[in-house]
This record gives structure tokens, C-alpha cells and sequence, in this order.
């Protein structure tokens, strides 16, 4: 069967529009009108991802990724937002509750299908994230680029957007140690402005969950200067 995104908006014409390019790349759609609607889809079905128009849900739409990523039927349902330009407040409530991705509009439909693909493509046997190589290791963890997942010791982690991009950036180069302010130009977006102290309130976040796997913290803090990724082989 073919696989389900749930796409949450009030424009008919912005769903006419990703359904249909969403049916040429064999995904399925469904339109959800309304958050109490879409809350409800995604714990009766089986979806494989929500795209959510902010624009039209305003400021309900961090507490709706919360609560979907809470509530939903699978525990790793992927949420993708669609966002207006300038919207610095809702990009930050959006970060904050756990979503995967962000696209600003006008955005290429092209890239919002790369990463429908990804995020559906993870769960079958030899996906194209691993065969191509798009993976990266250390130790006992591992990230799946495409699909947005992160494995400790066969575990699955569930991080927001932030966090997967610190780990990935970390990930990228073990061992390195990276200032706040580099850390600051690898996770988050260019027109939002973040301080040093919320840095580390991520990373703090960051080992927490990566602790509720296994007990061991392979993040280092490394005084004055920033953070760096234990690597087990150096």
C-alpha cells in the first residue's frame, strides 16, 4: 500500500496542490481541516507523515506538534511545518516542540518531496539513506541523514530539529571541538538570533536523552572553548 501523509490546512488550493504532486511521487494524502481533526487521523491511522500549514493554524501550531508527537499512533511520526517568511516567533515555538523540518513559503516542492522521501523511505529493509552511505557512526550511535533518525545501540532516540542538527554536526567530525557560536551556524536557522546559554541548554537536553539509552555521556564540555563528540577509536 501506498504510503499516507496527512496534510493539516484551511487553503483547499495548497492541498489540491501537494496531493497532487504528492500522488505523482506514489504517496497518498489526506486533508485535515482542523487540529482536533488531524490530532484524531493521527491515532487512528497509520500515517507516515504530517505536513502542517502554519500559516493557517497560527499560533496553534507548536502546541499541535507537541501534542502529535504525544498522541500520535507512531511515537516517531515525522511533522513538517510550512511557515510564512518572517514568522521568527513561530520558528521558535516550532523548535521547541520537537519538529522534524521547516519550510519557509514560497518553498521548492522538489525539496519538500526529498524529504517526504526520506523520512518514508527509513523503515524499509535497506533503505537508500544506508545503501548510499548517507548514515554517520560513533561508537554505539548512529544517524540516519535522510530519515531524520538516530539509533544508540539499537535504540531509537527521538530528537527535535535542534538537537538532531548539533548531533549531526558533532557526528560529522568526532573529536573536533566546536565553539558555541560554530555550534550556533550548524543548528539553527540564519534569521533567528540565539544566545551561548541556549546552546547549552540544548546540548543539556541533547545528552539527557541520548543518557536515557545508555548511561555513558560521550559529549564533552570542553571550558571556554565549546563541545566536542567523544570518539571511541581516537
Amino acid at each position: 500500500m501506498k504510503p499516507l501523509v496527512l496534510i493539516c490546512s484551511q487553503d483547499p488550493e495548497l492541498y489540491l496542490f501537494l496531493s497532487h504532486i504528492l500522488e505523482v511521487d506514489g504517496i497518498r494524502s489526506k486533508l485535515a481541516s482542523g487540529v482536533d481533526e488531524a490530532l484524531a487521523l493521527a491515532v487512528e491511522q497509520e500515517l507516515r507523515a504530517v505536513v502542517l500549514d502554519c500559516q493557517q493554524v497560527g499560533a496553534a501550531a507548536a502546541p499541535t506538534c507537541a501534542r502529535l508527537k504525544r498522541e500520535a499512533r507512531d511515537s516517531g511520526l515525522p511533522v513538517i511545518a510550512l511557515v510564512a517568511q518572517g514568522a521568527q516567533n513561530q520558528l521558535l515555538n516550532l523548535l521547541k516542540a520537537g519538529i522534524d523540518e521547516i519550510f519557509v513559503r514560497p518553498f521548492v516542492p522538489a525539496s519538500l518531496l526529498d524529504c517526504l522521501n526520506g523520512k518514508l523511505m527509513l523503515g524499509q529493509a535497506g533503505s537508500k539513506s544506508v545503501q548510499n552511505g548517507r548514515s554517520l557512526c560513533c561508537g554505539n550511535l548512529q544517524m540516519e541523514l535522510a530519515g531524520h533518525r538516530v539509533r544508540r545501540d539499537g535504540f531509537e532516540v527521538h530528537l527535535g530539529l535542534v538537537q538532531f542538527n548539533l548531533l549531526r554536526h558533532l557526528l560529522e567530525n568526532p573529536g573536533t571541538v566546536f565553539s558555541r557560536e560554530e555550534l550556533i551556524s550548524a543548528a539553527w536557522p540564519d534569521n533567528i538570533h540565539v544566545s551561548a546559554r541556549t546552546v547549552d541548554v540544548h546540548i543539556s537536553r541533547l545528552r539527557k536523552t541520548l543518557k536515557t539509552i545508555s548511561s555513558s555521556s560521550i559529549i564533552r564540555t570542553i571550558r571556554s572553548l565549546g563541545y566536542s563528540l567523544e570518539n571511541p577509536d581516537g
